[in-house]
């Protein structure tokens, strides 16, 4: 199982620690180092930034969401940075969900996820084999364009540039089952949001056609500490963020361990993922009280144990155990989100 650093979005602005943990990363031997975007920083700039300053880890997006370019535009990123890099990168994408896309990019969330996906995908590829010009007649993307309002001047191109890798890995987040199962098919990896090494049996029959030399890099928040309980609050405040705050406004999400979930006001896939994982009712109650405006008891009413079997927190000897439950499942990258250079340490040395 190879070490990745997760790094993530910026908050207020860039954290300074970023570019060291990135070097003490690749000093160390992790593989990979990984940016994210929300609706703040992007993650390309910040991947580039880094590449610049390191010679081998390489350089994941983890994730680029896919509303905020076209999927030309992304590819013509992840073919930049490559050649820049030397061939370091690793393109991570995610579509996010309805209150990112329509509040933030001002575009409709859509309505067939898996197909948007899947013609992303296809359009990015399409631009990193270069074996001719991009040509799609989608739901979702047209190249060339040929929409109503168009002006149906528009030609099919292939890149300028010869990108470096026609093979540059593709990773996708995904949540749901049907999402899992076509990631398998359609990318190089998958990037989990939530992973219990305790729970691999909820994800075996959407990875049961990956092939071999499938990633599987999930991000797990790791700190060395003596008490468990500090160590996991920034855990549950992720948490508690994301299971109640990215979701309806209005309604009330019924969860379903079968199905994936069904909204009466919209959707919450992280709600979803915790409810598939055995945690429906603790869910619920976090997104009631999140809606609530209760924040901080929403956070205080995500569950230690679940926290905890997503992470690796506490004293070294603890997290030596634990660790030993993620290299025995199908985890191939284990990306940490660890916040000091010692914590990097011991997992280096633990992994080694």
């Amino acid at each position: 199982m190879r070490l990745g650093l997760a790094l993530g979005y910026w908050g207020r602005g860039p954290d300074p620690r970023h570019l060291d943990l990135a070097r003490e990363a690749e000093r160390l031997g992790y593989a990979s180092v990984w940016t994210a975007e929300s609706w703040g920083s992007d993650a390309f700039t910040a991947l580039t930034w880094i590449a610049a300053h390191t010679t081998r880890i390489e350089l994941g997006t983890g994730i680029a969401q896919m509303a905020a370019r076209a999927p030309t535009a992304t590819a013509m990123h992840a073919l930049t940075l490559d050649h820049l890099s030397g061939g370091r990168m690793l393109l991570g994408l995610g579509l996010s969900g309805p209150q990112v896309v329509e509040g933030w990019y001002g575009r409709p969330f859509p309505k067939s996820p898996l197909t948007a996906t899947r013609e992303y995908v296809d359009v990015v590829r399409q631009v990193l084999r270069r074996e001719g010009p991009v040509a799609l007649d989608g739901r979702f993307h047209t190249h060339p364009y040929r929409g109503p309002d168009g002006t149906g001047l528009g030609k099919p191109l292939k890149p300028i540039t010869h990108p470096l890798r026609a093979d540059l890995p593709v990773l996708l987040a995904a949540e749901g089952p049907k999402n899992i199962a076509q990631t398998c098919r359609i990318a190089d990896g998958w990037l989990p949001l939530y992973w219990s090494p305790q729970r691999t049996e909820v994800y075996t029959a959407s990875l049961a056609d990956a092939p071999e030399s499938f990633r599987i890099a999930p991000m797990a928040r790791a700190v060395v500490c003596d008490d468990v309980g500090e160590g996991l609050l920034p855990v549950k405040a992720m948490l508690g963020f994301y299971i109640g705050g990215m979701g309806p406004n209005k309604g009330r999400t019924e969860h379903s361990t079968r199905g994936g979930g069904r909204a009466t006001g919209g959707r919450n896939f992280h709600a979803d993922l915790m409810a598939r994982m055995g945690y429906e009712e603790e869910a619920r109650r976090i997104q009631d009280l999140f809606r609530e405006g209760r924040r901080e008891d929403a956070v205080r009413a995500v569950p230690d144990a679940f926290a905890d079997e997503i992470s690796l927190v506490g004293p070294r000897e603890r997290i030596a155990e634990r660790l030993e439950l993620w290299r025995a499942g199908p985890v191939t990258d284990l990306l940490v989100m660890a916040p000091d250079p010692h914590t990097l340490r011991v997992l280096a040395e633990l992994n080694s």
